[in-house]
């Protein structure tokens, strides 16, 4: 059962595509489909707290990215604005 809507040989094109891709190419891909998803999470967050600052959103969102263990190892204990 396929559970794509691409082709195989479409994905060989693909595939050969980012073989011949510089590191460097792919390393900005990459960061940019990071820095995509972290936005997409801070606006989601954004709206589950619209009364939130955006320092608060970004701790909201560092302690989900991080895990509460190792954010609180890394940050502390943040005091609420």
């Amino acid at each position: 059962m396929n559970r794509t809507d691409t082709t195989s040989e479409a994905e060989q094109v693909l595939l050969d595509i980012y073989r011949r891709m510089p590191p460097a190419v792919k390393f900005e891909r990459i960061f940019s489909a990071y820095e995509l998803g972290k936005l997409l999470a801070m606006a989601g967050l954004r709206l589950m707290h619209p009364d939130a600052t955006e320092k608060q959103i970004w701790f909201l969102w560092a302690k989900r990215h991080l895990g509460e263990k190792l954010f609180n190892e890394v940050y502390g204990d943040i005091p609420d604005e």
